[in-house]
């Protein structure tokens, strides 16, 4: 790892000083305001972790099972679209690195690489298939089969983007792929976002979910998800307890509890503050997961001591990948497991399994509310 790598947030610099401005502006903004943005961030301080002590923490077991495979740590990589925008090798790298670190990879639909192509990239690794909804069906299914055929082990569909949030840079930058690249996973022009006339002056990404997507998606979608495939199914995007139960009654094997990353509907809530109710909600039932705003190995052990089984982490990936290809994503994958284990070992956890809600509370005024 680079000496001048020694956090997250050194990444991040980099990779702004390395992008293109529409390039970045892409994958760092927020909705509107960009409140929940900053929120997702700034919420996991307003959680104080209680550490017990005289444990023997000589060593710590950051093994965990996720959706019935096993990983060498609690941290996974979030579905991020677009990847080789940040680097050549794109997902391909981010799959390797992901291999290498004994975690899972969360490949976007809307990847530059082919599910067979990431697949290959990592046949012993890990990998889900993220997915959206399509307006045609037949292609919806289609993208199930392949990532059947090539080995993915669960679906997470994504439930909070009937239209896209209203991201203002990428409406000023008039956002596009570069001419070079193209979602790979789609065969025409327009499913593969990249038609040579362009988008007009909005943001060629909202005129494209707007064109694609299904903003009619109900329950009764996921219920026909659940019966075309034999995977995992797990919804992406849940914020509110009442989703949380009506997701138990259609089947679902798993809950990411995500806000899109504060990208589609501003001034939700911080994922984190919501997880609890989220956990409480589902009763053990299925597993839960969360996004958004972790940028350290204590936002980890927060979210674990919350209820949650790991966290998916995206932006972070994408500095990393930005500044050193799969051996970038691999330094920022090896510091998140660096400082969960410190964490874990000075907060006297001694593995997952001793990791729980006693151990963190919402600190002064927040815990009023």
């Amino acid at each position: 790892m680079s000496e001048k790598f020694v956090s997250v947030s050194d990444y991040e610099r980099e990779a702004k000083q390395i992008l293109p401005k529409a390039v970045f502006d892409y994958y760092f903004s927020g909705a509107d305001e960009q409140e929940t943005l900053a929120d997702n961030v700034a919420a996991f301080s307003r959680w104080r972790l209680y550490p017990r002590v005289l444990r023997d923490v000589s060593q710590v077991d950051m093994s965990v099972s996720v959706l019935g495979r096993r990983l060498s740590m609690p941290v996974c990589v979030a579905a991020t679209a677009m990847q080789k925008m940040a680097h050549p090798d794109g997902e391909i790298a981010t799959m390797r690195a992901c291999s290498s670190a004994g975690t899972g990879m969360m490949l976007s639909s809307w990847a530059t690489s082919t599910i067979e192509e990431v697949a290959e990239a990592g046949p012993t690794g890990v990998r889900w298939m993220q997915l959206y909804i399509y307006k045609d069906r037949n292609l919806t299914l289609s993208l199930v089969r392949r990532a059947e055929r090539a080995g993915y082990t669960g679906i997470f569909v994504t439930v909070d983007t009937p239209y896209l949030g209203r991201r203002r840079n990428d409406v000023r930058n008039r956002f596009m792929l570069p001419r070079h690249l193209r979602m790979a996973n789609f065969d025409s022009p327009d499913l593969a976002f990249s038609v040579e006339e362009g988008y007009g002056a909005d943001s060629g990404l909202a005129v494209y979910v707007a064109e694609a997507i299904d903003p009619t998606l109900q329950w009764k979608d996921i219920a026909w998800l659940k019966k075309i495939t034999s995977l995992p199914v797990v919804l992406k995007g849940i914020l509110t307890a009442e989703d949380a139960r009506l997701a138990l009654q259609y089947g679902v094997d798993g809950i990411l509890v995500s806000n899109h990353g504060a990208r589609q509907l501003d001034s939700v809530p911080a994922t984190i503050d919501v997880l609890p109710q989220i956990v409480e909600a589902v009763e053990g039932k299925v597993e839960v997961f969360l996004d958004g705003g972790v940028r350290r190995g204590t936002d980890i052990l927060k979210a674990l001591a919350l209820g949650a089984r790991a966290v998916f982490v995206g932006r972070p990936i994408l500095w990393g990948l930005t500044c050193g290809g799969d051996k970038g994503v691999t330094d920022v994958l090896e510091m998140l497991r660096d400082e969960l284990h410190l964490a874990l070992a000075l907060a006297g956890c001694r593995s997952l399994k001793e990791v729980d809600k006693a151990i963190v509370r919402k600190s002064g005024f927040y815990s009023r509310m």
